[in-house]
C-alpha cells in the first residue's frame, strides 16, 4: 500500500491511498464468504458456493464493489496509524481509481489535531480566595440552622412583612367569579411579593379574620393580562420562633452536647469546604492559563460539532424548567448577539482544552486502568442519580466507553498541571495539595461496585487497553 499526505491546512489532511489487488485478498475472502450464505446457487449447500459462481451469480461488478467497501475503513485506519495521524470524525472519501485485479485507489480528507507540544505547564501560579473562616460566617450558618428547627406561632396584631399567612383568593372580572384564580389555605410569606401584584399593599396592616378586594392585572391563565378584582381573606398570622441559641439547641440540632461543639464542629466543615474549592478554583484558573500560553489553529467542523453540542444541551435544560429562551436571555441580561458570541468562545475553549490534555497525555504517558475508569463511572452515576451498573451498561451499549476512557485520562493530565502548579491564596499563604489515604480508601471501597459493573458490561468487548493515541486518531 502506498499513502500520501497533503496538508491542506494546519488541521486538515487529504491522504491518498493506493492499493494493488493482490492486498485485497481479505477483503474479498469476506466478501464471498457472506455473498455465498445469502444466494441460493442449484447444486451447493449455502455458504458452499465457489467463488467464480458467485462472481456469475451476482455480477462481478456487484462482488468487487462490496469488497472495496470493506477494504477502505480498513486500509484508512491502517494510512493513519502509519502516518501518526490524529484524525478528529469522519472521512471524506472518494474513490479515484478501480481497475479490477489490478489496483484501487482512494482518496481521503479529514480533519486532524494540529501537531504541537504542551511546554511550561509547571509553575503556572494563581491566586485564589482565603480558607479562612470568619466568625460572622459561622454565626450565617448557625443561623440557617435555626431557621430549620423554627416554629410558627400564631399573633393577634395587625400584618407585618416576614409574617406567615393562611390565606383564600378569589378572583372576579366585570362581576364574573374566575374559578381557575381561586385557591384556598395558601401559605404565603408576606413581603415577598411572589403573588398577585398588589396583594402585599392590601394584606399590609391587615389582622386574621380580616378580608379586603383589590384590582391588579392577572398574569397567567385564561384571563392573562385582564384587569380583575381580587378578594383576599386571612385566616392565620403566624411569626416564626427560633430556638435560643443554647446546649439543648445543639443536642437537638446535632450530635454535639454544647453549642461550642457545634460551632467548632462547623467551622472545621466550612473551612475543609473552602479548602476543596481552592482547589476547584485552582484547577479552573491553572487551565484557563494554560490555555491562554498555547496558540493553536481549531478544526471548525469540531467547534461547530462542541457549539451544538452546548446548544442542544442548553435547549433540554430550559425545556424540563418550562422557560423559553427568549426568557433566559432576559434572566442573563444579554442579546441573541453575546449569547452566540459566548456559546462560540466557550466551545473553543472546550475543544482547545481537551487538544491539550490529550497531548499532554502522550508526552507523560498517562493512561487509565480499569478500576479508574470503574472509579469514574461510578462518581457520574452518582451524579446523574442512576446506578453504576446502568450507566456501564450504557456506556457499552453507545459506545462510549472510549469516551470514558479519555475523560479519565483528561482527568490524569490536569491533576499533573495543578500538582506542578503554584497555588496561593489572596493573603500570599501557599494552598496545600495534600493526599488523604482515608478518602484515597474510601474512594477506593466505593468504586468496587461500579467496577463489577464496568466488568460485566465489558465482559463481552475488548479489554481497556493503552489507546489514548491511537484511539483517538482512527475514530
Amino acid at each position: 500500500m502506498k499513502t500520501d499526505v497533503e496538508e491542506l491546512s494546519p488541521t486538515r489532511v487529504k491522504l491518498t491511498i493506493e492499493v494493488p489487488f493482490e492486498e485485497l485478498e481479505h477483503a474479498f475472502d469476506v466478501t464471498y464468504k457472506a455473498l455465498a450464505k445469502q444466494v441460493r446457487i442449484k447444486g451447493f449447500r449455502p455458504g458452499k458456493a465457489p467463488a467464480r459462481l458467485i462472481d456469475r451469480y451476482v455480477g462481478r461488478g456487484a462482488v468487487v464493489s462490496e469488497a472495496v467497501n470493506h477494504a477502505v475503513p480498513e486500509l484508512y485506519n491502517e494510512a493513519v496509524q502509519k502516518e501518526e495521524l490524529f484524525a478528529l470524525g469522519q472521512p471524506d472519501v472518494e474513490v479515484t481509481k478501480l481497475e479490477d485485479n489490478e489496483e484501487l485507489a482512494f482518496t481521503a480528507e479529514v480533519d486532524v489535531r494540529p501537531k504541537f507540544e504542551v511546554k511550561d505547564y509547571k509553575g503556572i501560579e494563581v491566586t485564589v480566595d482565603s480558607a479562612e473562616v470568619t466568625d460572622e460566617q459561622v454565626d450565617e450558618q448557625i443561623s440557617t440552622l435555626r431557621e430549620r428547627f423554627s416554629t410558627l406561632v400564631g399573633v393577634d396584631r395587625p400584618i407585618e412583612d416576614g409574617d406567615h399567612l393562611s390565606i383564600d383568593l378569589s378572583a372576579a372580572v366585570d362581576g364574573e367569579k374566575l374559578e381557575d384564580v381561586a385557591v384556598s389555605g395558601h401559605s404565603y410569606e408576606m413581603g415577598t411579593n411572589t403573588m398577585l401584584e398588589g396583594l402585599d399593599d392590601t394584606l399590609r396592616g391587615m389582622e386574621a379574620g380580616g378580608e379586603a378586594t383589590f384590582s391588579t392585572t392577572l398574569v397567567g391563565g385564561e384571563h392573562e393580562g385582564q384587569e380583575a378584582d381580587v378578594t383576599v381573606t386571612v385566616h392565620s398570622v403566624k411569626v416564626k420562633e427560633l430556638p435560643e441559641l443554647d446546649d439543648e439547641f445543639a443536642q437537638l440540632a446535632s450530635e454535639f452536647d454544647t453549642i461550642e461543639e457545634l460551632r467548632d464542629d462547623m467551622r472545621e466543615r466550612m473551612g475543609e469546604m473552602r479548602r476543596m474549592q481552592q482547589l476547584s478554583t485552582a484547577r479552573d484558573k491553572a487551565l484557563e492559563k494554560l490555555i491562554e500560553s498555547i496558540d493553536l489553529p481549531l478544526p471548525e467542523a469540531v467547534v461547530d460539532e462542541e457549539i451544538t453540542r452546548r446548544r442542544e444541551s442548553l435547549e433540554q435544560q430550559l425545556t424540563q424548567s418550562g422557560l423559553s429562551k427568549e426568557a433566559y436571555l432576559e434572566s442573563q441580561e444579554k442579546t441573541e448577539e453575546e449569547f452566540e458570541e459566548e456559546l462560540k468562545t466557550s466551545a473553543d475553549s472546550a475543544v482547545k482544552a481537551g487538544f491539550i490534555l490529550d497531548q499532554l497525555a502522550l508526552q507523560e504517558d498517562l493512561s487509565a486502568d480499569q478500576g479508574e475508569l470503574s472509579q469514574y463511572v461510578f462518581e457520574q452515576a452518582q451524579r446523574m442519580g442512576v446506578s453504576p451498573d446502568q450507566l456501564a451498561q450504557h456506556l457499552v451499549e453507545s459506545n462510549q466507553i472510549r469516551v470514558a476512557f479519555t475523560e479519565v485520562v483528561r482527568g490524569k493530565a490536569m491533576d499533573l498541571v495543578l500538582a506542578n502548579a503554584e497555588i496561593t491564596d489572596e493573603d500570599g499563604n501557599v494552598v496545600e495539595q495534600k493526599t488523604d489515604s482515608d478518602s484515597e480508601q474510601a474512594a477506593e471501597t466505593a468504586a468496587v461496585a461500579a467496577e463489577e459493573a464496568v466488568e460485566a458490561a465489558t465482559e463481552e468487548t475488548e479489554p481497556i487497553e493503552d489507546t489514548t493515541e491511537g484511539e483517538s486518531k482512527t475514530e
